[in-house]
């Protein structure tokens, strides 16, 4: 098999594992008591992308796995597709960046950073859907749940990439 085509084969498998993941996680129940609290497991398949494949990938996977998750969970073009494309979109290019120009970040750092980013952007769009700024008074809420879902997302990125570097040349 060509590089070419096992790079579109292993984006595909990106994609559909991503999309996967969002629905998985989607039909999770929240255990806690705070609306909106989710672990980012479909964070793991941006972060994997971007750091194997670079920014416009990482940002197409991204953009692919919210549209195509919504459409399987039935929420295509609601308010919790466009909360989470914005949060997916924002924090995939807040990572990028990271990735890019922060070379002394871990995956782990980087991963918490997208978790925060995935918060500021979906209450930015929150804020834009109900008319009111008083949103932004939850984000210390979202905050103390996100920091330790990018830690735990950021590791199994960690994990997975030492695998694929270690298995594979380059996917």
């Amino acid at each position: 098999m060509g590089s070419g085509t096992r790079k579109l084969v292993f984006f595909s498998l990106l994609v559909t594992l991503g999309a996967a993941l969002h629905v998985v996680e989607m039909m999770i129940p929240n255990p806690f008591p705070i609306p909106g609290i989710k672990l980012g497991l479909a964070n793991i398949v941006t972060l994997l992308t971007l750091s194997l494949y670079g920014v416009k990938e990482g940002l197409t996977v991204s953009f692919l796995r919210v549209l195509f998750g919504s459409l399987l969970s039935g929420t295509l073009f609601s308010p919790a597709f466009l909360l989470s494309m914005a949060g997916a979109m924002l924090s995939t290019l807040v990572m990028a960046v990271l990735i890019s120009y922060v070379p002394v970040l871990s995956i782990i750092g980087i991963s918490m950073a997208g978790a925060v980013f995935h918060n500021i952007g979906q209450l930015i769009t929150a804020s834009w859907l109900i008319q009111t700024g008083y949103i932004f008074f939850y984000l210390p809420v979202l905050l103390v749940a996100g920091l330790p879902a990018g830690l735990v997302t950021g590791y199994i990125t960690r994990l997975l990439l030492q695998y694929l570097r270690k298995t594979y040349d380059s996917p």
